[in-house]
């Protein structure tokens, strides 16, 4: 088997013809614990990030180079929506039918991520849980390059006086709704040796 590949979140994306982004986000089928799309905001985050399809990503290196140029990149599905949500004043008396002439009711804009159906994210910082509580955040992903398969989840695990980045198994890993879950205790990951 080759290699895992990285993917650490931060890490630098080029398209073949200029700058791409830096991945922020990882989508995964837990069904098939497969990573399916790099979520890549554009340089000094100017423009919605792009879901990346994994088959236009190329590691070498250490580098992630997507296959596709900066224009479509440009015209990848976007990774965020903005969704407007109208009179978030109603009932308070502050604007709608009863505000005072002149006053506008407020639009509030939400910006959310995008997740393809029945898929999971994975942001920079998600917390990892252990049997017995938190244990640290989560930085990227090892992905066997050939099957897309998630082999391990790095994290920084430590505290200020010793933080240490450690490799976990993807076997031990038993959910990915709102941090990952993990089949192990805190004891056990600590004595996971440290990751290169």
């Amino acid at each position: 088997m080759d290699e895992e590949t990285e993917f650490a979140m931060g890490a630098t994306a080029s398209c073949v013809d200029g700058p791409g982004g830096k991945v922020s986000r990882l989508i995964i089928d837990p069904a098939t614990e497969t990573v399916t799309h790099l979520v890549t905001q554009p340089k000094h985050r100017l423009g919605v990030g792009r879901l990346v399809p994994l088959d236009l990503v190329d590691t070498a290196a250490g580098d992630i180079r997507l296959r596709c140029t900066v224009e479509e990149f440009g015209e990848l599905e976007p990774a965020q929506e903005t969704e407007l949500i109208d009179d978030v004043t109603a009932g308070l008396g502050i604007g709608g039918l009863n505000a005072p002439m002149g006053v506008v009711s407020p639009v509030q804009t939400i910006l959310e991520d995008v997740v393809p159906l029945g898929e999971a994210d994975v942001d920079r910082g998600d917390p990892v849980y252990c049997l017995d509580g938190e244990i640290g955040r989560v930085h990227g992903l090892l992905v066997d390059p050939d099957d897309h398969r998630v082999t391990h989840v790095l994290l920084h695990e430590g505290h200020l006086w010793g933080h240490k980045k450690v490799s976990i198994p993807a076997s031990a890993v038993t959910g990915v709704a709102n941090g990952i879950r993990l089949s192990l205790t805190k004891k056990q990951v600590e004595d996971l040796p440290p990751a290169d």
